[in-house]
């Protein structure tokens, strides 16, 4: 797993590729749906912590107006991240939107800890890094993506990455400006959706630059101490120009009570508890 190449980023610790061995487990075949996120919060009660803090961040051109008119404060670094007031899985660009034409589509919104609540009612669990790596890979090996090395095999758009000039002008040339349905492309060797671009996908680890050099090479886990945990297969805001995150050994982080509107999550378990999972 990993990579020894140059393509990645120094900072993120992708490398040095090295083998390691896995115990056997089952992954779901997608990122948690919009439509299982509320069978969970209805059956619990839950509220995501992005609801108790009373804002998230969403993708500038996804904001309504009205609400982009009310947010003062925009963070100078990442300009195209807007903190919107009231904006949840449920209603992910914040007030007057809806996830009710959205049901097949990953829950975003969705801290580490949100996550991991998820996956106590359900009996499953986060991947693991190398998990996720392995999964992503299906069945290939050395690859830059879940289906070889082009990014657009004859012309084909495999992923939901962001197509245009970041972060002002999206032509969709792949189909979609958000979020897309958790089967849209085509799976890859392993049967697995969306590996690659779409949302973000949280894994277990505490994330650390030092990853490959200090995790075992049987069923590696960083326990470690700090806040931050590893998120896996970039997002629909991916593009070259600034975040080739999307490629399989490409890894980043968040802490784990954030959320944003292209961080989802999919679940792991030694056999999967019921159907869609």
């Amino acid at each position: 797993m990993g990579t020894s190449g140059a393509e990645g980023f120094a900072g993120d610790g992708e490398g040095p590729a090295r083998p390691v061995t896995l115990s056997p487990f089952a992954v779901s075949a997608y990122a948690v749906t919009n439509a299982q996120f509320a069978d969970f919060v209805r059956d619990t009660g839950y509220m995501t912590e992005a609801e108790r803090f009373n804002w998230s961040y969403v993708f500038h051109a996804l904001v309504p107006p009205e609400s982009a008119a009310r947010i003062a404060r925009v963070p100078a670094e990442v300009p195209w991240w807007l903190p919107v007031p009231f904006a949840y899985w449920a209603q992910p660009e914040g007030p007057g939107t809806t996830v009710l034409d959205r049901s097949d589509h990953p829950v975003v919104h969705v801290s580490w800890n949100d996550a991991m609540a998820f996956c106590a009612w359900s009996g499953t669990r986060l991947l693991s890094e190398a998990e996720w790596e392995y999964a992503a890979r299906g069945g290939l090996e050395g690859q830059l993506y879940p289906w070889g090395n082009a990014l657009t095999p004859d012309g084909v758009h495999r992923c939901n990455i962001w197509q245009g000039t970041f972060p002002d002008h999206n032509t969709a040339d792949d189909g979609f400006v958000g979020t897309a349905p958790v089967r849209a492309f085509a799976p890859n060797g392993y049967g697995l959706f969306n590996m690659a671009g779409n949302v973000w996908e949280w894994c277990r680890d505490v994330f650390s630059r030092d990853y490959h050099r200090v995790t075992a090479d049987h069923d590696p886990l960083h326990e470690g101490p700090g806040d931050s945990r590893s998120m896996r297969g970039g997002s629909y805001l991916c593009h070259s120009s600034y975040c080739n995150r999307y490629r399989v050994a490409a890894r980043t982080s968040n802490t784990a009570a954030s959320s944003s509107g292209n961080i989802g999550f999919r679940v792991a378990a030694l056999t999967l508890p019921f159907q869609g999972l």
